[in-house]
């Protein structure tokens, strides 16, 4: 402390002595001042150190906030578990260079059910946030707002109510911002246009609201995708959306837009996806569209669209899929738009108003999978070059002015599944040949002019598989259809008594040769008839046996520990390499020939697999019936082998099978792959049904006898309780009748039908019952024994209850929505179109929704608990195909 000595007045000392002590006064503050920022730097220190706990404590009260963890993803998440660091746990990543910092937390299908903490916020170093495909509540935090390392944020498919925090746009460094299928509400930020690194922007599937914001124009250096679909979007689309010059992904569709569709949109060159279905839009299309030569969908359909078709669409080389439906449209389809070889998904230019005929340059669309240009003016004659549209799998030209002849080229389509001729002016006979379309399951040709005989092969076995009425001079077909018989005209009469002369000499020399044959034909019979009944040798004759020895050494001794795949009611699994056959992989189903009613299960299989041959049924490649080293009887069959194992496995793969080290490999199957299974295994079942010269039920029908090869083609197997049915022996039908109260014994608990369980006979119903239920696990991803079932409630009333488009989402396995994830945005996008109407289909199914929607009630009805309920599998397989159809051409 210095103190300044100067000669002074009593008044000034006074002065000086209170200078004194302001001046120590200010020096102590200036100490305390310097003492408290070394105090303050120390603290720092001090947090530096204890970085690492900082982020536990945030990860640890993130847990806090998850009420339910079905798959215990966070049993690993424990403060006081010492042997394991934080950046161990599941789902954590920590940085490289600092050790001791989250940089990644993902969490995603973890069927976590709770809040987001806003404690995530302190996770400073955070670069990567994935909570996707969970049950998560609440708000989205905005303590997300301090995450400026953020580059990626991806919530999707959650119950996140609330609105989008403006803070998020400090996240300056954001480039993956998605917020896709929750609740939430109010406005899109102004605030995310600060957002300058961003690439993606997918808001879609939500209850936003308000008009979409011009400042989003201002992304134009980054955005190459912005999905605002499904939301409550009102007022004109954006002008400034068009300086995105790098988006190539842009779907504003359902929503209630107005207005014209801006002309600066045809600008935007780099535009992959443009869908704009389902709005308000008026005003004409934009020539400009033209210059979208990238362009691989456009759909505009479900607006109030005027004026005509721009032949400048014809510019657009890359498109493979275009819809116009339902608009107001007017005028000719442009010959340019029919001279693009690259349209192969769809083109549905339906209901709508177009004139004129269809261009003979249709023709050049060989690829084309879906046309549907029905419900508009067209007319004319139908085009023979439609017959080189050899892609097609489904044509509709119904309800328009056509006349003439149907062409006979349509023959020529041996791919074509749905035909819709209906409601024109088409005279003249049906076309040669059209019953050889082995692949048609939808003909409608209902209220015409035609003429002539009806097939009775093909699509015209049966009724429910093609329509006719309003033709009143067709004759003959099925006797179902109740037509008149076709008359032979006079002339032709003459013509035949002659050619009946001339054979009918020829007969009669016959007749004495074809007596002495059908006699010994009956001394044949009678002597084989004496023959015992087929057993399990009949099948070891049938194909080359093979001995215990080489079983032995093809399976490593039927080791557990490697080879086995699996072990079932009468017999255990493994996989095995027959050296003898090229070291071909085989699965080897081994008998426990001790367990009561193997050997009857083994009969059964080889009773049914020497009758049936499928290309959706597992095929059996040898045999065994010998003794083993013991002296022991042994039984075996083998099949070939199934790469990608049960439906079982996929869908409900085990922990091991999901968490490979740190990361995660989700075992799933998309909505298309789905599909297909649900058609292959109807075409199963179809075939054992109506197909086998006896109607064969397996009775046993379930994912974990279904089996997917490398293709995940499915392969219906384990026939070790099939029954035959109409069997013209006394002796076999009462077989029948007897095992038939032992299936609800022996049947798998959730798959049997209800009739079984009160004593009812095997029917292909029962078969049916089981499909349904195995439909539903498929899209529900719940097991009929799911622990949620109790109180009366089961799969089928669980899924009664949500099978509208509007509650679907709700029920359905959450793992079917990450195919719509941004790596499978060009696949998938242009693949979820829902595929024009066919008649007897509900013509309003145009998104994902209301596909999931339909594949779920066919599985409740196949579930009815009366039989009477049910479908047949020969109309299942119509439908289910159709559903699949709507989903690979999802033409809007």
């Amino acid at each position: 402390m210095f103190f300044i000595k100067m000669k002074m007045v009593p008044k000034q000392q006074l002065s000086l002595k209170y200078f004194n002590i302001e001046l120590s006064f200010g020096c102590f503050i200036l100490i305390i001042s310097c003492m408290s920022m070394f105090v303050m730097d120390v603290s720092c220190l001090v947090v530096v150190h204890d970085n690492k706990s900082n982020d536990q404590l945030a990860l640890l009260a993130f847990k806090d906030g998850i009420t339910e963890d079905p798959l215990g993803t966070l049993s690993s998440w424990n403060s006081d578990n010492d042997t394991l660091h934080y950046c161990k746990w599941r789902g954590v990543t920590c940085s490289r260079r600092h050790p001791s910092r989250v940089t990644m937390l993902n969490l995603t299908s973890q069927r976590l059910l709770g809040s987001i903490s806003p404690h995530i916020g302190n996770l400073s170093f955070l670069k990567y946030l994935n909570l996707d495909n969970n049950s998560l509540t609440g708000e989205i935090p905005h303590q997300l707002g301090r995450l400026s390392r953020l580059k990626y944020l991806s919530l999707t498919h959650n119950l996140l109510e609330g609105e989008i925090p403006q803070n998020i746009s400090s996240c300056s460094n954001l480039i993956y911002l998605d917020f896709t299928h929750n609740h939430l509400v109010g406005r899109i930020p102004n605030e995310l246009a600060f957002l300058s690194k961003l690439i993606l922007l997918d808001l879609r599937e939500n209850s936003l609201s308000g008009e979409i914001p011009a400042s989003l124009g201002n992304l134009s250096s980054s955005l190459t995708r912005l999905s605002l679909s499904f939301n409550k979007f009102h007022g004109r689309i954006p002008s400034p959306l068009s300086q995105l010059t790098n988006l190539k992904y842009f779907d504003l569709s359902s929503n209630n837009l107005s207005g014209s569709i801006p002309t600066g949109i045809g600008n935007l060159q780099n535009l992959g996806t443009l869908d704009l279905r389902r709005n308000k839009l008026s005003g004409s299309i934009p020539s400009s569209f033209g210059n979208l030569t990238r362009l691989l969908l456009l759909t505009l359909s479900f607006n109030n669209l005027t004026g005509s078709i721009p032949p400048s669409i014809g510019n657009c080389e890359s498109l493979h899929s275009l819809s116009f439906w339902s608009n107001r449209l007017t005028g000719s389809i442009p010959a340019q738009v029919l001279k693009l070889p690259s349209l192969s998904r769809f083109l549905n230019l339906a209901n709508n108003s177009l004139t004129g005929p269809v261009p003979a340059e249709v023709g050049n669309l060989k690829s084309l999978g879906v046309l549907d240009l029905s419900e508009n003016k067209l007319s004319g004659e139908i085009p023979s070059t439609i017959g080189e549209c050899i892609g097609l799998t489904s044509l509709e030209l119904n309800d328009n002015f056509f006349h003439g002849d149907i062409p006979s080229a349509i023959t020529f389509l041996k791919g074509l599944q749905i035909l819709n001729l209906s409601h024109n002016n088409l005279s003249g006979a049906l076309p040669k040949g059209l019953e050889n379309l082995s692949t048609l399951l939808d003909l409608n040709l209902s209220y015409n002019n035609l003429e002539g005989e009806v097939p009775k092969d093909g699509v015209f076995k049966n009724t429910s598989a093609f329509s006719i009425q309003g033709n009143n001079k067709l004759c003959g077909g099925i006797p179902e259809i109740k037509l008149a018989k076709c008359y032979i005209p006079l002339k032709q009469k003459q013509k035949k008594s002659l050619s009946a002369k001339a054979i009918s000499i020829v007969i009669s020399f016959g007749v004495l040769f074809l007596t002495l044959m059908v006699v010994f034909l009956f001394c044949w019979r009678k002597k084989a008839n004496q023959k015992l009944h087929p057993t399990a040798l009949d099948l070891v004759n049938q194909f080359k046996g093979i001995s215990y020895n080489e079983l032995l050494k093809a399976t490593n001794g039927f080791s557990d520990s490697t080879n086995l795949l699996g072990v079932g009611s009468f017999g255990s699994v493994y996989k095995g390499i027959l050296r003898e056959a090229e070291s071909i992989p085989v699965a080897v189903k081994v008998l426990h020939l001790q367990q009561r009613g193997a050997t009857k299960s083994f009969m059964a299989e080889c009773d049914a697999l020497r009758e049936v041959r499928h290309r959706n049924l597992l095929k059996i490649v040898t045999c065994c019936t010998s003794t083993d080293f013991q002296g022991n009887n042994f039984k075996a069959l083998v099949f070939e082998f199934m790469s990608n194992g049960s439906l079982e496995d996929w869908l409900h793969p085990s922990l091991s099978d999901t968490n490979v080290g740190d990361q995660m490999h989700v075992k799933n199957l998309n909505l298309k792959r789905r599909l297909n299974i649900s058609v292959d295994v109807a075409s199963a079942l179809k075939y054992l049904h109506h197909d086998c010269k006896s109607p064969l039920v397996h009775c046993d029908l379930k994912p974990s006898n279904v089996l997917l090869d490398d293709d995940l083609t499915a392969h219906v197997g384990d026939f070790g309780l099939a029954k035959f049915l109409h069997k013209t022996s006394s002796n076999s039908q009462q077989m029948n009748e007897q095992d038939a109260s032992s299936i609800a014994i022996k049947g798998s608990i959730g798959y049997v039908s209800p009739e079984y369980g009160m004593g009812g006979d095997v029917s292909t119903l029962g078969d049916v019952y089981s499909y349904g239920i195995l439909l539903l696990q498929m899209f529900t991803g719940k097991r009929p024994t799911d622990d949620v079932f109790k109180d009366g409630l089961n799969i089928h009333k669980f899924s009664k209850m949500h099978a509208s488009p509007e509650r679907v989402l709700d029920i359905v396995d959450s793992r079917l929505l990450l195919e719509f994830e941004v790596e499978h945005l060009e696949n998938t996008e242009t693949n979820s179109y829902n595929m024009p109407r066919c008649q007897r289909r509900n013509r309003a199914r145009h998104t994902t929704r209301e596909i999931l929607a339909s594949i779920i009630q066919i599985g409740v009805i196949c579930s009815s608990e009366l039989p009477s309920d049910r479908l047949s599998m020969n109309d299942i397989i119509v439908d289910v195909q159709a559903v699949k159809n709507q989903y690979l051409g999802i033409g809007m």
